[in-house]
């Protein structure tokens, strides 16, 4: 009567009821021991176990007994019967493992055949997966412990061996055992409830021990009366909500037969799971962090199953929280159905593909940088289906020619085709590719297999000659001779017309003539900009003109500049660039040392453009009139110097367009300008243009090409652009070009200290050379790590690198303290390195004084005049000139490519080396880069460069000193002193013969 009101209480509440079934063990006194006499011996113990209450002595079953295991299988598959008849909707079989699993099976048989769907599930919380599985044909489902410290990939992995042969009830906690402590790490709380959301996630059924939902910390079986009330248990509407959700999550998995979960994704503590039963699937989303949501993209999971997700949309799952999402049938993208196959030359010609042409860089929406006199090596990948022989062909010309040049190209290896063509010219240049099938290629391919396998070849020589006769008709009058010639011969013996077909001269003729009727690829244009050798191998020396005096009260001028002109050839120089020339604006004026009180006499920085003399297109009075600086500009060139200029789109508050139009600046709302910066530099006397400002397109675009060009008429052809990534790349493509469609030869050095990408990005949009990241790279493994990306695609293409060892801005931290050394160190990686270097006056001199804490000069030269005494003890003016003439010798070391790193075995020596061409001299450098200690190093000789073995002798000398003699196999030693030299130049004469 007592179970049978339980069970329709709880069907009144909407749950069903299971009980505990425990076969093995009674009280020893108890009313069932009596009852059945015989049953039951003492229990045996290996020591004691503390989940026995010793004050209420227990009895074991003796199934080993033969009746007395009759009598108990009897009696249990009887009272199971009755407790499922009274509603009993399930048992948990406790302890399963302790009695056999035939007493098992025969006290569940009689409900079987009376109660199908009653489930009986084992609890074996400590068997191995393999008894679990041996379980499967006796009970329904098994219990499947799931929070047992594993990762969240771990506890899938578990749960899915179990599950491929059981259904599983998920167990958050052992209630038999030590439970979990209250005081537990980080949230209680949520450490529960993290297990109960696996259990109830991955299993097809989970259970929750009582007082698990309040925290409670007392084993199951030692729970008294007073331990859980209900009337004063208090537990979190939080836990309240995840155990609802946890339900819902259960209740929403697929049911059936032919179960199986599958991991789809998992990112550290949070995992999708797939649940399918049958033809039914879902998601299972679980996150078992305590502390941080995940957000889970089932979408994804689902779509790469083929399956829709209900819920279309990322879902940021809490901290220890789980849910089920809906699968259902994705409704796939159906593209629309391409044009009809009609057009026959078309789809002909589709056959055949030209892949990874280089060099190209963005599939040629950019130009490839180039020198003009080189020769472009192009690859292509060529292939069709099919076995006919391919031919191709080269077609490049300058932009402004009408017709094409063509040559052959040839199939290497592995479908990859090769040509070439050279640079002529400065400017740009454009090629193609085209490819089509060579039918007279086909058909003397076949023909020579026919004829080496003595095959009857009458009908081939037909075929030729229809072939011949087709070819001749298309063909140049030198071609058709040829064609025509051979065509007379044919008509001997089969020997004899196969050798006239396959001869190489009217292989040649046929070649030529040959109409190519599906020819492709012809309309896919590459561009090649060929700039002249400045562009690429220059050596650049930077001063302020004003500083070219001999007394800080008296401002230098352009005449003065002319004085210098000798000293600044003399150490090898190519290019004198200055600062801005322009008139500079006296409103916020800039003082010594950067501050914002100049004195009066104090000139300003030169940044700030522009004044009541004019802006970007005038020059400061005090430097001289415009025909000093045309004399300036006569002068160096006479000296073998060109004149480069600073491009600074930067207004001083005083600059003309100000006034004249305020429609390219941006305005505060107070009507002020809003200055320049660069957090945490602040450039209070200069305010920036707005490039999309409501006048400022074309007005201003224009105004800045104008000055440009102005510029260039004036003689002018190599221009440092200050900061060209803070203004819009269509811009600089859109200038560049304008400028360069009139003189080709006019270069644009952009300083852009940014990320790699936007450096890349401005060399692809036209600027010639660039700044890099060279300043801040001065260990051995920075250095070949840096040296190394500019020497690979896509850099190599697109990017030449500009080192310039310091700057009027930048005093890198090595030069500010090691002394005389560091200036020669810095001077060889960068004369070395790239074909670009370039330093700033006083580098020779060896200036370091620095801002404390700083990468700034103190008495910076950019805010006062600063002249020099340029043969100051210490300098390095004799190493500056020497590296340039060799520099300018070694052809080698006029660009940054053709780089090799070889060994050298000590972490402060860089060893490298550079060749030119394939069969030249190789140029090996050495640089010790402690400027503080002597360093020796082992190096490895490249004599398999030159194809020598490594007990081979090569001709040696040293460039710097001068010396020459012979290295005897390729390893030798070395030792840099930075006291002396801290390194070493080498160039490695080329035997005879040598590849």
């Amino acid at each position: 009567m007592v179970l049978a009101t339980l069970v329709e209480r709880c069907r009144n509440a909407g749950l069903t009821l299971w009980m505990d079934v425990a076969l093995t063990r009674v009280e020893a006194q108890g009313s069932l021991a009596a009852a059945l006499p015989g049953c039951w011996r003492q229990p045996h113990r290996n020591g004691l176990d503390p989940r026995t209450d010793l004050q209420r002595p227990a009895a074991e079953a003796a199934f080993d007994d033969p009746d007395g295991s009759r009598r108990l299988v009897a009696f249990w598959a009887g009272q199971l019967t009755r407790w499922a008849e009274c509603g009993v909707e399930g048992f948990r079989c406790h302890d399963a493992a302790s009695a056999p699993l035939d007493v098992w099976r025969d006290c569940l048989a009689p409900l079987r055949q009376s109660q199908p769907d009653v489930v009986a599930w084992a609890w074996l919380p400590e068997a191995t997966s393999q008894e679990r599985a041996s379980v499967a044909d006796v009970f329904d489902a098994v219990s499947a412990p799931v929070a047992e410290g594993r990762s969240v990939t771990d506890l899938i992995e578990h749960c899915q061996a179990l599950g491929e042969t059981q259904r599983l009830i998920g167990c958050p906690e052992n209630p038999f055992a030590a439970r979990r402590p209250a005081a537990a790490p980080v949230n209680p709380e949520r450490g529960r409830q993290a297990a109960m959301m696996a259990s109830a996630v991955l299993a097809d059924g989970w259970l929750m021990p009582m007082g698990f939902e309040y925290g409670l910390d007392t084993p199951f079986l030692h729970v008294e009366p007073d331990d859980v009330s209900l009337d004063g248990a208090e537990t979190s509407s939080g836990f309240t909500a995840a155990v609802r959700a946890a339900n819902e999550a259960a209740a929403a998995l697929p049911q059936g037969a032919e179960r199986s979960m599958r991991l789809l994704a998992a990112s550290g503590p949070s995992a999708i799971v797939l649940r399918r039963a049958g033809a039914v699937a879902r998601l299972a989303l679980l996150n078992t962090d305590r502390v941080n949501a995940a957000t889970l993209d089932g979408r994804l999971s689902a779509a790469g199953l083929g399956l829709a997700a209900r819920d279309a949309k990322a879902i940021e799952l809490p901290p220890a929280w789980g849910m089920v999402l809906d699968l259902g049938e994705a409704d796939p993208v159906r593209g629309s159905a391409p044009a009809g196959p009609e057009d026959r030359a078309q789809l002909a010609g589709a056959r055949i593909a030209i892949e990874a042409v280089s060099p190209a860089v963005d599939g040629g929406r950019f130009a490839v940088k180039r020198r003009a006199g080189e020769t472009v090596q192009i690859t292509a990948d060529i292939f069709s289906d099919g076995h006919e022989v391919l031919a191709a062909e080269l077609l490049w010309r300058a932009e402004d020619e009408p017709e094409w040049s063509r040559a052959p190209m040839h199939l290497r290896v592995n479908d990859i085709w090769e040509g070439r063509f050279p640079l002529l010219r400065v400017g740009r240049h454009l090629f193609a590719i085209q490819a089509w099938w060579s039918e007279f290629g086909t058909f003397r391919r076949d023909l020579a297999k026919k004829r080496e396998a003595g095959l009857d070849i009458a009908l081939e020589i037909r075929e030729g000659r229809l072939i011949l006769e087709h070819f001749a008709q298309g063909a140049a009058l030198a071609d058709r001779d040829v064609i025509e010639a051979h065509l007379a011969r044919l008509g001997a013996s089969q020997a004899e017309d196969a050798a006239v077909l396959l001869a190489d001269a009217l292989n040649l003729a046929m070649t030529r003539a040959d109409p190519r009727p599906h020819a492709t690829g012809r309309d896919r244009v590459y561009p090649v900009e060929a700039d002249r050798e400045a562009a690429s191998f220059s050596s650049w020396y930077e001063l302020f003109p004003r500083s070219i005096t001999d007394s800080p009260a008296r401002h230098g001028t352009f005449r003065d500049v002319i004085g210098r002109l000798p000293a600044v050839k003399a150490m090898g120089f190519d290019v004198l660039y200055f600062p801005p020339i322009h008139p500079i604006g006296k409103t916020n004026r800039k003082g010594r040392n950067n501050t914002l009180t100049p004195a009066a006499d104090d000139p300003g920085s030169p940044y700030a453009i522009g004044s009541a003399d004019g802006g970007h297109d005038a020059i400061h009075p005090e430097l001289g009139s415009r025909e000093d600086f045309r004399e300036l500009v006569r002068a160096a060139a006479e000296h073998g110097l060109e004149i480069a200029l600073d491009f600074a789109i930067q207004c001083s508050p005083d600059h003309p367009w100000l006034e004249e139009h305020p429609g390219w600046f941006q305005w505060r709302p107070d009507g002020s300008m809003r200055y320049a910066e660069n957090p945490p530099k602040k450039y209070q006397d200069i305010v920036n243009v707005d490039f999309y400002a409501k006048d400022a397109v074309p007005g201003l675009w224009l105004a800045l090409r104008d000055v440009v060009q102005g510029w260039v008429d004036e003689g002018v052809r190599i221009f440092r652009v200050d900061n060209p990534h803070t203004k819009p790349f269509p811009f600089w493509e859109w200038l560049i070009a304008d400028i360069r469609s009139r003189d080709p030869g006019v270069i644009f050095l952009a300083e852009a200290f940014t990320r790699p990408k936007v450096m890349y990005r401005l060399g692809k949009v036209g600027f010639s050379q660039s700044y890099t990241y060279f300043t801040w790279r001065n260990s051995k493994a920075e250095l070949t790590e840096y040296l190394t990306e500019l020497n690979e695609v896509p850099a190599r293409d697109v990017f030449r690198p500009h080192f310039f060892v310091n700057t009027p801005d930048i005093n890198p931290v090595f030069l500010q303290r090691s002394g005389r050394p560091g200036f020669l160190i810095r001077a060889a990686l960068a004369a070395t390195l790239s074909g670009l270097w370039g330093v700033y006056s006083g580098f020779e001199l060896c200036e370091a004084a620095a801002i404390p804490g700083k990468e700034e000069y103190l008495d910076s030269e950019k805010y006062e005049i600063k002249p020099r005494d340029w043969q100051a003890p210490g300098n390095i003016i004799a190493e500056i000139t020497r590296l340039n003439r060799i520099r300018r010798s070694e052809p080698a070391l006029q660009s940054h490519l053709g780089l090799t790193f070889y060994n050298a075995f000590n972490d402060n020596i860089l060893y490298f080396g550079k060749r030119a061409g394939a069969d030249g001299d190789i140029v090996l450098v050495a640089v010790n880069l402690d400027p503080f200690n002597a360093h020796e190093a082992g190096i490895e000789v490249p004599l398999w460069d030159f194809g020598l073995p490594d007990h081979a002798s090569v001709a040696v000398e040293d460039l710097m000193r001068g010396h020459r003699f012979h290295w005897h196999g390729k390893s030798q030693s070395i030792r840099l002193d930075p006291r002396d030299l801290p390194f070493s130049i080498w160039r490695l004469s080329a035997p005879t013969g040598s590849q």
